[in-house]
């Protein structure tokens, strides 16, 4: 293929496309160049155009990863891959590669806690949804971490976010020559990456951009700016130095993410400042800095702002359970209060998670309420705050128990998106449906698939729109249903609760 303008906008090395002979449709990887320990100040930057070439680029590789907190489940290591400092890579999935196909495009955004995350991981390989949907399907890398979501004076914020924005402006200017169409552009993305989507519903520079946007398991949390600049001042002292560019940009890239693993491994040292977020998972998420990112998505939606993009958004029944699993049989009532007092909606909210579920244990109600602070709850009061904005949603859950570790692990954080993307037997697939997945995966996977192509297609996932009536909802499982949204209880208890930007105490 004989390319006479660049893939991407900003590869100065840009492969232009070839065949994979491991996958049942063309598979193209555009890589653009990211500011790297080599570009010296300019590390920090957004990304920038690229240079313009003639001739063919071959394509049988990803590209390198962007530096990531090494000790976390998930974390993608530059061995064994291709290696380098050109971190933002874009590949294509298509059935056709002819300009005139004109094909829905999906986008996939990884997820990882805003720490982790990389184009190359097996469960991400798109070949069943471009071949089942019929459809182009692109993925990318963007920067995480530190380096792209740290704080950083004289950078600009939320630089994952930027090379996002950059890798659907690649998509707008370049799909058609790769068989999609630049006017049916649908985002999907999960936990980070989902977040990532409500962002960039809120975000100006987005606008356009994408058509449709599938979000999965919505994390509720941003950053005010106060809060990620003391959360980069800690991360830099590791280093013992600033959170400037100046100090930063010529600190090796690896040594710098372990400056961020070290602050996230004693996240809750940092309780009296960071309050919710010191226990969580991440020190890193959006931050709302009035530019890049001027509100938060709930605001940004209920004023409008996604008025334009029809919506999917859901969760997982039992999210945090994933990241509990461990401890549940460790948590007595004084760890269920102390997770009611700082998760629980408003003053009063240990008091009414304890009416709302009477009958639940000490470790089910520390599971609940952190379950529906990070993830069930800011997921419906997205589709919320899209109905309140005169946009269009659709709602779901996901209740199939993940047949792994004897079914322990219930329906949790990230068991859709192997069942998304039909690699049952990746990695992470195999950690939650098990070394055989039984047949009830291979059907919740085609049940996914065929929604989430279907509504990249024509707009329609297969179930009614949520509305604040009947609030009608699909239920993913062995026996799928739509009913009115399931989590009565917890609706109930956050009706009304504004997930704001988090502060610095």
């Amino acid at each position: 293929m004989d390319r006479r303008t660049p893939l991407t906008r900003w590869s100065r090395r840009s492969p232009a496309g070839s065949w994979d002979a491991g996958s049942p449709a063309w598979r193209c990887s555009a890589e653009f160049r990211s500011p790297s320990r080599r570009a010296g100040d300019a590390r920090f930057a957004a990304p920038r155009p690229a240079h313009r070439w003639d001739g063919v680029r071959e394509a049988f590789s990803f590209g390198p990863p962007p530096p990531q907190d090494p000790g976390m489940p998930g974390a993608v290591s530059p061995s064994g891959v291709a290696a380098g400092d050109d971190w933002l890579t874009v590949n294509v999935w298509t059935p056709d590669p002819g300009p005139a196909a004109r094909r829905p495009v999906m986008v996939w955004i990884y997820g990882g806690a805003y720490r982790v995350g990389s184009a190359d991981t097996p469960g991400y390989d798109a070949s069943h949804l471009a071949r089942d949907g019929d459809l182009v399907v692109v993925t990318f890398n963007h920067r995480v971490g530190v380096e792209g979501f740290a704080s950083i004076d004289g950078a600009p914020a939320n630089r994952g976010l930027l090379d996002q924005v950059a890798a659907l402006e690649w998509v707008r200017d370049n799909i058609t020559a790769f068989g999609g169409d630049p006017d049916q552009v649908t985002v999907f993305g999960e936990s980070a990456g989902a977040g990532s989507i409500a962002a960039l519903m809120a975000m100006p520079r987005a606008a356009g951009l994408f058509h449709r946007a599938i979000a999965q398991s919505v994390p509720g949390t941003y950053f005010s700016d106060a809060l990620a600049k003391d959360v980069a001042a800690a991360i830099s002292a590791e280093l013992r130095l600033g959170p400037s560019v100046a100090d930063l940009s010529g600190v090796d890239p690896s040594a710098l993410a372990a400056a961020g693993a070290a602050v996230a491994a004693r996240l809750s040292e940092y309780a009296d400042r960071w309050g919710q977020v010191a226990l969580t998972p991440t020190p890193f998420s959006p931050v709302v800095d009035g530019d890049v990112l001027p509100s938060t998505p709930w605001q940004a939606l209920a004023g409008g702002s996604g008025r334009e993009v029809h919506l999917v958004t859901g969760h997982n029944r039992d999210e945090f359970r994933l990241f509990i699993a461990h401890e549940l049989g460790q948590v007595d009532e004084a760890r269920a209060a102390r997770a009611l007092r700082v998760f629980g909606p408003g003053p009063d909210g240990a008091r009414a998670y304890r009416g709302a579920y009477p009958d639940a244990t000490a470790a089910q109600l520390y599971e609940l309420v952190q379950s529906d602070w990070l993830f069930r709850m800011p997921s419906l009061h997205l589709a919320e705050a899209q109905l309140a904005g005169g946009g269009q949603a659709h709602m779901y859950e996901l209740t199939w128990t993940a047949p792994a570790h004897g079914g322990f692990l219930g329906a949790c954080h990230g068991l859709d998106v192997p069942l998304v993307f039909g690699n049952l037997h990746s990695p992470m697939a195999q950690m939650l449906l098990g070394s055989e997945p039984p047949p009830a995966a291979e059907l919740l996977s085609r049940q996914f698939r065929t929604a989430w192509t279907t509504f990249a297609a024509a707009g329609d996932p297969g179930w009614p729109r949520y509305d604040s009536h009947q609030r009608l909802t699909r239920v993913f499982d062995v026996d799928p249903l739509v009913t009115a949204y399931p989590e009565t209880e917890s609706r109930r208890l956050w009706h009304g609760h504004s997930f704001d930007a988090l502060p610095l105490l």
